[in-house]
């Protein structure tokens, strides 16, 4: 089966850290770039980070950047994003694409896969 599953949500701590993993499964992910998107309940949804195939410039939200780090390993098929200092704002479903013909964009595609999500809660 071709997807792509997000895993490593959770509830952490205002200042904490938590890495989401993006896991391709039925195909290579090295040709396609990644979005990771989130929604909070109430509101819309927003681009958060984004990496191509190749790796180079990532992009980052005003709102994430200097916390966020996006990166890839290929060998494991899999695309992390690493949050750092976290704040309640941050607080949302957080959902990943795989994206072979457009870069970053919100929008679904076809021949994209997108996945069912992992919920971040950061609360004391």
């Amino acid at each position: 089966q071709l997807q792509v599953v997000e895993s490593g949500g959770g509830l952490v701590q205002p200042g904490g850290s938590l890495r989401l993993s993006c896991a391709a499964s039925g195909f290579t992910l090295d040709y396609y770039g990644v979005i990771w998107l989130r929604q909070a309940p109430g509101k819309g949804r927003e681009v958060v980070s984004c990496i191509s195939s190749s790796g180079d410039s990532p992009y980052y939200s005003d709102s994430v950047k200097g916390r966020f780090t996006i990166s890839r390993d290929n060998a494991k098929n899999t695309v992390y994003l690493q949050m750092s200092a976290l704040k309640p704002e941050d607080t949302a479903t957080y959902y990943c694409a795989a994206q072979r013909y457009y870069y970053c964009s919100e929008r679904p595609r076809p021949g994209d896969y997108w996945g069912q999500g992992t919920q971040v809660t950061v609360s004391s």
